[in-house]
């Protein structure tokens, strides 16, 4: 997980105000820029240590046994002016390694040291340090992009059918779906996805991350299994988030357990028409057959 930093004026650049009476004025002692650098970069470390012990104590052993924490400052990019969120230190740790750790008593830059944590060596000119957890694609076997948003068979009304687009067009839609929503998004070769449709990242540093996709045309509810099947795909791949699409349903088993896992979303029809007009100005009708969201 990420979190964002404060910048390096957090500091105080003033250590103390005193009163000179024989010059009846307040004078001010500055601290000097070596202690604003070095009081940073521990509150640095602190923050991130705190993150962890936060996201540990939240969650049960069952659910979260490793934390990857990231740390991030906003910023813009001096060469074009654009929002950036450098990178200024990245950390791992398992339950057991953590709770080892007495928090109270540490010196928190040589505890990430000792966890063998990415720390940026000038955190305070924002110098970036790489992710120590970063989307590796090299696994999946992508096909080459096509557009999907055409192929589909004309229903009496004209509007697209989802359900008449071919397996793979109907994944290549997803995608484009998820490209239009702001990510990078890829779809697998078939045969090759061991699970996985579509990969999707999203580059945001708090919130984002690798995304696996499943892309299912049905015609009836979703059954409870390939939700759970998702989940053991997302933990494989150690995806932040795992997605399954649909043209129908799901039932409520499967909705109960996709918010007791936290780390899967599942998108019906309905929503999967309203997300195909919002952001690739499509009308489709899903071809359910007495699908509410096919009405005109």
């Amino acid at each position: 997980m990420a979190r964002m930093l404060p910048d390096v004026d957090v500091i105080p650049d003033v250590t103390e105000y005193r009163y000179l009476a024989a010059r009846d004025e307040i004078v001010a002692d500055q601290r000097s820029t070596a202690e604003i650098r070095s009081r940073y970069a521990a509150l640095v470390a602190r923050l991130v240590l705190r993150t962890m012990r936060d996201v540990f104590e939240a969650h049960p052993r069952r659910v979260v046994d490793e934390v990857v924490a990231s740390g991030h400052a906003r910023t813009r990019d001096k060469a074009t002016g654009q929002p950036s969120a450098p990178c200024l230190v990245s950390v791992s740790a398992t339950r057991g390694e953590f709770s080892d750790l007495v928090l109270d008593r540490l010196d928190p830059t040589e505890c990430l040291r000792h966890l063998h944590a990415r720390v940026s060596p000038h955190p305070w000119d924002l110098e970036a340090v790489r992710p120590i957890f970063e989307p590796d694609l090299s696994d999946y076997r992508m096909a080459p992009p096509r557009d999907a948003s055409t192929e589909a068979a004309a229903d009496l009304d004209g509007r697209p059918v989802l359900t008449h687009l071919s397996p793979t067009d109907f994944e290549h839609l997803v995608r484009q779906l998820f490209e239009a929503m702001g990510m990078r998004a890829w779809t697998t070769q078939a045969s090759h996805d061991g699970g996985v449709d579509a990969v999707a990242v999203n580059e945001d540093p708090v919130v984002g991350g690798l995304c696996v996709v499943q892309a299912k045309r049905y015609r009836s509810a979703v059954p409870a299994d390939a939700v759970r099947s998702l989940a053991g795909v997302v933990d494989d791949r150690r995806a932040n988030r795992g997605v399954l699409v649909t043209t129908s349903w799901f039932g409520p088993s499967a909705h109960d357990f996709a918010r007791r896992n936290g780390r899967i979303q599942l998108i019906e029809g309905g929503e999967l028409k309203h997300l195909l007009a919002e952001h690739l100005s499509l009308d489709v009708t899903t071809g359910v057959p007495g699908a509410p969201d096919d009405a005109a």
